[in-house]
């Protein structure tokens, strides 16, 4: 079997107690408590998220504030969007990187197979997120990380003939009917996984080349579309249409020539690798969001495609030449806006249709419209595995840098992860918010996508700052140190989570209770309120049970064992 052993995935300096051979679920004294505690805290977080979506269609997921709220439920609405929402999902997924390192350093420590349980361990939790997205909360996440996953065993595994293989493959599809979309975005996360493993594994080259000769290509092939970006925009030559992405190709593949520079000028130490590639991951595509819709919105508008036609001296029937038969400027942009119309025409259906179902609909409703949601977000969940890989791979190294398990020898680290990441982190969305807190349907250039891209970079920092915030709170000698009553909280995170979707949908969609369109204040209260029951439930089951229910069956899967329930149980086998 493969094993993932080079110096970037070893333990780097804390001497650890030796693990049993066998493959097993952890044992409770064993646990990290702080791990457990900050999965309890974002698991509040993810459920503030959450609660929105069950009251207002996810059609207009990513479109920013609610319009038309004022009073406490803007206050509520814009305390989420800023200082929880996007920071909450990426703790969430810096946690996932942090349980898969945990699993590959005691595996490592043991001698024991880790690729097998780990490849059950991701099917089991992509059957999960389906179940789950389909018959409760299309928001569901949980598939999305398994996805993920699998792009993290090809950083740690992949050699370059499969990875070549794969692309081939991929490739192939692309070029099929139906399929394009979605090849195209596997091919693409493959690529990128394949830089990070270059970089990662740099001295068991999983591709046959090297980081200077890779960047040395990019650097040429973007050289020269620079020089014929400059030629188009210049001698006006070649059509209109290809000068921005000429423009934009070349600049992109300038900056992976810089960014492969610096992966090789900077591969050591080899400590540093994983937090570097991850950062770098996630910050390079937020950089290049926030570039996009800054261009955007400084961009001048379109003039209006019916003056334009008018004015186009093109357009003149005098004209019987072969050129007429072009389309001319002024139909181009009436295309393209048709095109836009022609789009949010069908995300206004969607969310009529979306929001219909859940105020008044059905189950069987609701899990016709949901099931078909997932099919049509498969295309789509490729992209967000690339942002989700670099969070794994920064959880990764917050485990093995011992931040999480010895808190108390990193204080340093943590506070200035704290106190530079969380005022940094949520003042950039809150500068953005300046600039606009909401998408307005049909508007031009109103800076949403700008203010987007600076909150997405924000939430970076930001969710590196929380993280650090709670583990000092557990290691201070203080009232702070309390907030290890998340811990058994955390311990069932899956549980919790997809109780939290349960409980939320009987509250609000039209086939429970039928709250939905409750304001953005009742909201807060009410996931507030279901995470303290929870809290309170999972001490009392942690009490006397070893995992939470959905815990139990993952770990049954992932070991191919039944591992004993009951404390009394489990005390009798040792």
């Amino acid at each position: 079997m493969p094993q993932a052993t080079d110096e970037t995935i070893k333990m780097t300096t804390l001497e650890q107690p030796p693990e049993p051979a066998g493959f097993a679920p952890v044992p409770a004294h064993q646990r990290i408590e702080a791990l457990d505690t900050v999965r309890g805290f974002a698991l509040i977080g993810i459920c503030l998220m959450n609660i929105e979506f069950f009251n207002r269609p996810l059609a207009t997921l990513g479109q920013g504030m609610p319009a038309g709220l004022a009073g406490i439920d803007w206050l509520a609405s814009f305390f989420v969007a800023y200082f929880i929402e996007g920071k909450f999902w990426t703790i969430f997924s810096l946690l996932f990187g942090m349980g898969f390192a945990v699993m590959l350093t005691r595996a490592e420590r043991a001698g024991r197979n880790f690729l097998k349980p780990c490849l059950r361990r991701i099917a089991a939790l992509a059957v999960f997120g389906g179940l789950h997205h389909i018959f409760l909360f299309a928001g569901d996440i949980l598939f999305s990380y398994a996805v993920a996953a699998v792009f993290l065993l090809v950083v740690l595994y992949g050699t370059w003939k499969w990875l070549l293989a794969a692309l081939a493959v991929t490739a192939g599809l692309a070029l099929m009917p139906g399929l394009g979309q979605a090849a195209g975005g596997v091919a693409a996360t493959l690529v990128l996984s394949s830089l990070i493993a270059l970089y990662m594994r740099h001295e068991k080259r999983p591709l046959p080349l090297s980081l200077s000769l890779l960047s040395l290509i990019l650097l040429l092939a973007g050289g020269g579309g620079a020089f014929v970006a400059a030629a188009m925009w210049t001698l006006k030559l070649g059509p209109a249409d290809a000068h921005l992405p000429v423009s934009a190709g070349s600049a992109i593949l300038l900056l992976a020539s810089l960014v492969s520079f610096l992966a090789n000028k900077y591969r050591n130490p080899v400590e540093a690798r994983s937090w570097r590639a991850g950062a770098a991951t996630y910050l390079l595509l937020s950089i290049l969001a926030t570039i996009g819709g800054a261009v955007d919105y400084f961009a001048p508008p379109e003039p209006d495609p019916a003056r334009a036609a008018k004015t186009d001296p093109n357009t003149s029937s005098s004209k019987a030449t072969l050129s007429e038969k072009k389309p001319t400027e002024a139909e181009k942009q009436a295309e393209r806006a048709a095109d836009r119309a022609k789009r949010l025409e069908e995300r206004a259906e969607d969310a009529a249709i979306e929001t219909r179902v859940m105020r008044s609909g059905s189950y069987r409703e609701h899990v016709t419209q949901r099931a078909r949601q997932f099919v049509k977000r498969l295309p789509d969940q490729s992209g967000f595995a690339t942002l989700l890989l670099g969070m794994f791979l920064l959880g990764a190294w917050f485990v093995r840098s011992g931040a999480m398990q010895y808190g108390s020898a990193h204080r340093p680290l943590l506070r200035k992860l704290a106190t530079i990441g969380l005022p940094a982190g949520i003042g950039m969305g809150v500068l953005g918010s300046l600039i606009a807190t909401s998408y307005v349907p049909g508007a031009q250039h109103n800076g949403f996508d700008f203010a987007s891209g600076l909150l997405m970079m924000g939430n970076l920092p930001a969710c590196m700052g929380y993280v650090s915030m709670i583990v000092l709170m557990l290691h201070s000698r203080t009232l702070f140190a309390r907030v290890g009553v998340l811990a058994p909280f955390g311990r069932m995170a899956l549980t919790n989570y997809l109780c939290q979707s349960l409980a939320m949908s009987a509250i609000f969609f039209g086939y429970g209770l039928g709250y939905w369109g409750t304001g953005r204040a009742v909201q807060v209260l009410v996931a507030l309120a279901l995470c303290g029951v929870q809290i309170a439930c999972s001490h009392w089951w942690l009490a006397r049970f070893r995992y939470g229910p959905a815990e139990w069956l993952w770990r049954a899967i992932t070991y191919l064992q039944m591992p004993p329930m009951r404390i009394a149980a489990a005390h009798a086998r040792l």
